[in-house]
């Protein structure tokens, strides 16, 4: 999914706008279901504001991490971010099952963190835009296995149970300032 110039336009406008909860960086969290086409709205946001990018992803220990890699966030990036202190992350390597190589997140204007989870409601403290990306599960299962491998379905589909659980939960479409469907269109309620 690349979203339309105008969309990525105003999404960047509305971060402008929002208080820096982060010392002097205002974050950007681009959340909603796995496949959904976060990362690339979230590579367009990052080129545009200009701001560094950071992947939940990376944060993960694997296919069960969600829950944990909130956690390392808001402990490894955020907190000392919020500080005044450059963040900082062990990016976690799904193939090998381990924690590989370092990464720094300076102090900067923005921060654009992308990924399930982005938008959990222990992010709300430091005043994040909530930006909210959804696609059919059908789409999404499709983009995820063309992607990953017809092998992984079995994850996948537990994923996608785990993060309909997390979403209720931290009710995130409904925080979100800006909804986008999965072809990078606004969505109106």
């Amino acid at each position: 999914m690349t979203a339309p110039a105008h969309v990525v336009e105003l999404v960047a406008s509305m971060a402008a706008e929002r208080p820096a909860g982060l010392g002097a960086t205002r974050l950007v969290c681009v959340d909603g279901p796995a496949g959904s086409g976060k990362t690339t709205l979230a590579a367009q946001l990052g080129a545009l504001l200009p701001a560094q990018v950071v992947h939940m992803d990376d944060l993960y220990e694997g296919w069960t991490g969600m829950r944990a890699g909130v956690d390392r966030l808001v402990e490894w990036v955020l907190e000392p971010l919020a500080e005044g202190r450059p963040g900082r992350y062990r990016r976690y390597d799904w193939g090998l099952g381990k924690y590989a190589e370092r990464h720094s997140v300076p102090l900067a204007d923005f921060l654009v963190v992308e990924g399930c989870g982005s938008a959990s409601l222990g992010t709300e403290r430091f005043s994040p835009l909530v930006v909210w990306v959804e696609a059919p599960d059908d789409v999404r299962l499709e983009r995820g296995l063309e992607r990953d491998g017809a092998a992984l379905e079995p994850a996948w589909r537990e994923f996608m149970r785990e993060e309909r659980e997390h979403y209720a939960e931290h009710r995130t479409r409904e925080r979100a300032h800006v909804r986008l469907d999965g072809t990078g269109n606004l969505v109106e309620d």
